[in-house]
C-alpha cells in the first residue's frame, strides 16, 4: 500500500509539474502552398543489412506531388533509423535500411492502385534484390484495407502507423497487420469531461458514418448520459461522396437549426466530412470545435480545417518533443529549411510559454504584435511531430527491439551469416513486436500490446489564428485516464484565461442555469439538460445552481426571502421585555391597584348605606374575585412552564366563575327584594342568605370540571415552528381542547344568565338599586368574549395571548368600572346621598311605590 500511495503521489505531482511548464506552438500559413496538409499515402519497407549503412535520404520513390507533411513523416522515419544505426546497444553491427514508396491520392481514391504492379506489392522482387522485413503504412488507412491481401500473399507483416481505426483491428481479416497507435478507450470520457468543466451541456457532435465513429458516438452517449449533458443535434457524414453531397443541405439545416455553440467532431478525416467542414467554414458556420489532432490541419487555402473565431480544442496522445528532430532536418535539407520561418511553414514549431508575456497583455488577443513575436523568439524553439510521425518514430524502434530480442534468441543463426544478405523468419519477429514494450529516446514508454486496455493520456490543446497568417497552439490542460475520476482531468486557469475567450463567450446550454433559491423543473417530451426553473416551496431552499431538488429547512430554522439560505428561527413570546408585554403588564397591576381601592373604600365605609344596600358581603367577594381576574392576566405574559400553564387556566376560569357567579347572586338579591310583595313571603330566602349559597355551587361545579379537566388532559408547554413564518412560538398549549370549551362554555352559561336575570331587573326602582348597573356591566363581559372568539382565532403568535390577556383585563375593568365607579363616586364626591336621612326619605318612597 505504501508503494501504491508513493506512485500515485509521484504521478500527480509529475502532472502538475509537467503542467506548470506548458509548451505553445506556432505555425506560419503557408499560402503559396495549394496543397496544405493533404497527406500522401506511403509505403516505408524496411530490410537489415551487415554493418553500418547511411540512408540515402533521397533515395524514396515518390508521386511528382509529394506534400510538405509527407516530407515531415519521412523525416521522422530516417531520424529514427539514423539513431538505431549509430546505437551500439541496439542490432550492433546490423543496420536498417528503408525503402518508401508513396503516391498522392486524388480525393475520394481510397486504393493505392495507381502505382505500378511490381511497386505496388513490396516483396516482389527479381533475383538477387533485396527482401524486406516489415512494411510500415501510414496514413490513410483505407488504402491497408484494399492492399492487405497482397500483402498477406506476400508474406510480410505490416505495421499501420496512422490514427486508430477498428476495422484494422479485425485479426481474422487483417491477420498480417498490426496498429501501432493506441486505441482511443478514454476519448469519449475525456470530452465529456473537458465539456463539463466548462459548464457545458447542450453539444453537438458530428461524426463519419463507420464502425469507428459509430463506437465513438454510442461510448459517447454512455459519458454524457452520466454526468447530464445532452446532444443538441447528431450529424453523420456518409462516407459515400454521392450520398454525402445529397445529404449536405439537410446537414446545413440541422447544424445552423442548433443551438449548440459547442461541437464534437470526429470521424475518418479523409472521408466527405473534410469537405462538409470546409463548405461549412465557407457558408459562415463557426462553432467552439473539440476534435482530436488528425482534424488539426491546414487546408489548401491556408485555413484550419476547425477554424473558429472562439478557438478550437484538440485531443492529442501525449508525446515528448524530440529535441534533435529539428537539428536532423537541417542536416538533410540545409537549403530548404535554414529558418524558424521554413519549420514553422511545415509543421508546428513549439517553444517554451512559461513565462507569458509582460503584466499589460491581460489577455493575448490585445497583445501587440511585436510584443508576441518577441514572446515566441525568447525561448529555444523545436520541430514538433505529428502523431502519425511518432508513431512512424515508434514503430522503426518496436521493429529494432523485436529484431534486436529475436537475434539474441538465435545467436548462432545471425554469425553464421556474417557479409551475406540478411534473411530473419518476419512473421517470428512481428509476433514478438506484439508484445513488445520499451522506452523510447524521448523517454515515453511505448507499449505495443494493444490486446491490455490502456487509459491513454490526452494533451488539450486551444488552437486559435494570430493576425491572418499565423497559428497559434497553447497546452491548456491534460487528461489522464488511469487517475480517479475527481484528478483525471487538470486545466491550466491561468492559460486558460489569458488565451482564450472561454469565458466571455455565453456557454453552450439549452436552458440558463437555475440560480440558487429556484429549482429545474424538467419539460415534458425535451432533453433532461432543457428545463425551467421554479422557485421552491414554502421553508425550502437550493443553495446551489441547477438544483434537481429543494432541501427543507429544519423544523428550528425557515428559508429566507431568496430562498438560499436556512435562518434561525426567532422564539417569540409575549415578554415583560416586550412593549405590549409591559403595557398589558401596567394595565393589569393599575386596575388590580385600583380594585384594592375600591375595596378599601368599602371597608371604609362599610356602615353606609349605599354600601350596606347593595349587600356588601356579595360586593367584598365581586372585589376579590376581579382581583385575582387581574392578577391571573399577568400569568399569560412572559415564558411559560408546565406549572404556570396549569395556573393560567385553572386561575382564569375559577376567578371569573367567582366574578360571574357573584354578580348573578346579586341581581337575584334585588330581584328576590323588590319581588316580596307580602311580608313573609319567600323572605325567609333572603334572611336566610339563599343567594350566597349560588356562588359556592357553581364554583364548585367549575372545580369539578377543572379537575377532570387537568386529570386527563392538562394544559403543557408548546413550542409551535409552523403558526408564524419565521418564529418559534412558546405558548400553553390547552391540552384538552373539549375540556377547555366546557368551561369556557359553563362560565359563558354563568355570565349569560347573569345578564339575562339582570336584564329583568331593569326597571326597578333605582335607588340603591344596582340592577342597572349589573345589566349594563354584563352586556359589556359579554360583548367582550363574544367578540373575543373570532379575533383569538385569526391571530397568531403572541398577538393571539395579548388579545386573550386584554379580553380578561377588558372584561374585568368592565365589571369593576361599571358596578362600583357610580357607587365610588356618590360615595367619595355626593356623601349627601350616603347618609341616613336621605336612606330613610328614600326608604319611604320606596315603600310607597309598593
Amino acid at each position: 500500500f505504501s508503494l501504491i500511495f508513493i506512485f500515485w503521489f509521484l504521478k500527480i505531482s509529475y502532472i502538475f509539474c509537467h503542467l506548470s511548464n506548458p509548451r505553445c506552438f506556432w505555425r506560419i500559413k503557408d499560402t503559396k502552398n495549394n496543397l496544405g496538409d493533404k497527406e500522401t499515402y506511403c509505403f516505408f519497407s524496411i530490410s537489415a543489412k551487415h554493418g553500418y549503412i547511411r540512408n540515402d535520404y533521397f533515395s524514396w520513390n515518390l508521386d511528382k506531388h509529394v506534400t510538405p507533411k509527407t516530407n515531415h513523416l519521412i523525416f521522422s522515419v530516417y531520424l529514427a533509423l539514423e539513431e538505431i544505426n549509430k546505437n551500439s546497444h541496439i542490432l550492433p553491427n546490423i543496420s536498417l535500411v528503408v525503402n518508401i514508396e508513396c503516391v498522392l491520392l486524388k480525393y475520394g481514391e481510397k486504393t493505392g492502385l495507381g502505382l505500378k504492379h511490381e511497386e505496388f506489392i513490396p516483396n516482389y522482387y527479381c533475383a538477387n534484390e533485396r527482401r524486406y522485413l516489415i512494411v510500415l503504412t501510414a496514413p490513410i488507412w483505407a488504402v491497408s484495407t484494399k492492399l492487405g491481401p497482397f500483402l498477406f500473399m506476400s508474406r510480410i507483416p505490416e505495421l499501420y502507423c496512422g490514427h486508430f481505426h477498428l476495422p484494422l483491428s479485425d485479426n481474422e481479416q487483417f491477420p498480417h497487420l498490426y496498429q501501432i497507435s493506441p486505441k482511443d478507450t478514454s476519448l469519449p470520457l475525456a470530452m465529456v469531461s473537458l465539456v463539463v468543466h466548462f459548464r457545458w451541456n447542450w453539444i453537438g457532435v458530428i461524426i463519419t458514418n463507420d464502425n469507428h465513429g459509430i463506437q465513438f458516438l454510442s461510448e459517447l452517449r454512455g459519458e454524457t448520459q452520466k454526468q447530464i449533458v445532452c446532444l443538441s443535434v447528431v450529424i453523420i457524414i456518409q462516407t459515400d461522396d454521392i450520398t454525402a453531397y445529397k445529404e449536405y443541405h439537410m446537414n446545413y439545416n440541422k447544424i445552423v437549426m442548433s443551438s449548440a455553440k459547442v461541437v464534437i467532431v470526429y470521424g475518418d478525416h479523409n472521408s466527405p466530412i473534410k469537405l462538409v467542414l470546409f463548405l461549412w467554414k465557407s457558408q459562415g458556420i463557426f462553432r467552439i470545435w473539440v476534435s482530436v489532432s488528425q482534424f488539426d490541419m491546414i487546408t489548401p487555402l491556408g485555413d484550419f480545417m476547425l477554424y473558429s473565431s472562439s478557438g478550437t480544442l484538440i485531443f492529442s496522445h501525449q508525446q515528448s518533443e524530440l529535441s534533435g528532430f529539428e537539428k536532423f532536418i537541417k542536416t538533410v535539407k540545409p537549403s530548404n529549411y535554414s529558418s524558424e520561418f521554413s519549420f514553422a511553414k511545415l509543421w508546428w514549431t513549439y517553444f517554451r510559454c512559461s513565462s507569458l508575456p509582460p503584466s499589460n497583455c491581460k489577455k493575448l488577443k490585445n497583445c501587440p504584435t511585436k510584443t508576441v513575436f518577441r514572446w515566441l523568439f525568447m525561448t529555444p524553439l523545436g520541430m514538433a511531430m505529428s502523431d502519425t510521425c511518432y508513431n512512424l518514430y515508434n514503430a522503426i524502434y518496436a521493429v529494432a527491439h523485436s529484431l534486436h530480442e529475436m537475434l539474441l534468441q538465435q545467436v548462432d543463426t545471425w554469425s553464421e551469416n556474417a557479409g551475406k544478405e540478411l534473411e530473419f523468419d518476419s512473421w517470428k519477429m512481428f509476433s514478438i513486436l506484439k508484445r513488445m514494450q520499451f522506452v523510447n529516446p524521448a523517454g515515453d514508454l511505448v507499449n505495443m500490446n494493444q490486446n491490455l486496455k490502456q487509459d491513454t493520456e490526452y494533451d488539450i490543446f486551444y488552437i486559435m489564428d494570430f493576425q491572418k497568417d499565423y497559428g497559434l497552439k497553447m497546452k491548456i490542460g491534460k487528461f489522464s485516464g488511469h487517475l480517479p475520476s475527481h484528478q483525471q482531468l487538470y486545466m491550466s486557469k491561468e492559460m486558460i484565461e489569458w488565451a482564450t475567450d472561454m469565458d466571455q463567450i455565453l456557454p453552450s446550454i439549452c436552458s440558463m442555469p437555475c440560480r440558487p433559491g429556484l429549482r429545474k423543473s424538467p419539460q415534458e417530451g425535451n432533453d433532461i439538460c432543457c428545463f425551467v426553473c421554479n422557485p421552491c416551496p414554502e421553508n425550502e431552499i437550493s443553495n446551489m445552481t441547477n438544483m434537481d431538488q429543494c432541501v427543507k429547512c429544519p423544523e428550528d430554522q425557515y428559508a429566507n426571502e431568496d430562498h438560499t439560505l436556512c435562518l434561525q428561527k426567532v422564539v417569540a413570546i409575549l415578554d415583560y421585555r416586550d412593549p405590549l408585554g409591559k403595557a398589558l403588564a401596567g394595565f393589569a397591576l393599575c386596575f388590580c391597584v385600583l380594585t384594592s381601592g375600591v375595596l378599601c373604600i368599602f371597608l371604609k365605609h362599610r356602615e353606609t348605606p349605599i354600601v350596606k344596600a347593595n349587600n356588601q358581603t356579595l360586593s367584598y367577594v365581586l372585589l376579590i374575585s376581579l382581583i385575582f381576574c387581574f392578577i391571573c392576566s399577568l400569568l399569560y405574559i412572559g415564558h411559560p412552564t408546565i406549572v404556570i400553564c396549569v395556573l393560567q387556566q385553572s386561575t382564569f376560569a375559577i376567578s371569573f366563575t367567582v366574578a360571574a357567579s357573584t354578580i348573578l347572586a346579586k341581581t337575584i338579591t334585588v330581584v328576590l327584594a323588590f319581588k316580596v310583595t307580602v311580608p313573609g313571603r319567600m323572605r325567609w330566602l333572603l334572611v336566610a342568605g339563599a343567594p350566597k349559597y349560588i356562588i359556592l355551587i357553581c364554583t364548585m361545579i367549575q372545580l369539578i370540571l377543572c379537575g377532570v379537566w387537568l386529570g386527563t388532559s392538562p394544559p403543557f408547554v408548546d413550542a409551535d415552528v409552523h403558526m408564524v413564518h419565521g418564529h418559534i412560538i412558546i405558548v400553553c398549549n390547552k391540552g384538552s381542547v373539549i375540556a377547555f370549551y366546557f368551561v369556557l362554555g359553563y362560565m359563558g352559561s354563568i355570565a349569560l344568565a347573569s345578564f339575562t336575570v339582570a336584564f329583568l331587573a331593569r326597571n326597578l326602582p333605582d335607588t340603591f338599586n344596582e340592577a342597572k348597573l349589573l345589566t349594563f356591566s354584563m352586556l359589556v363581559f359579554c360583548s367582550v368574549w363574544i367578540t373575543f372568539i373570532p379575533v383569538y382565532y385569526s391571530t397568531k403568535g403572541k398577538t393571539m395571548v395579548a388579545v386573550e390577556v386584554f379580553c380578561i383585563l377588558a372584561s374585568s375593568a368592565g365589571l369593576l368600572l361599571c358596578i362600583f365607579a357610580p357607587k365610588c363616586y356618590n360615595i367619595l364626591l355626593r356623601p349627601q346621598k350616603n347618609s341616613s336621612h336621605m336612606f330613610k326619605k328614600l326608604r319611604a318612597k320606596t315603600e310607597n311605590i309598593i
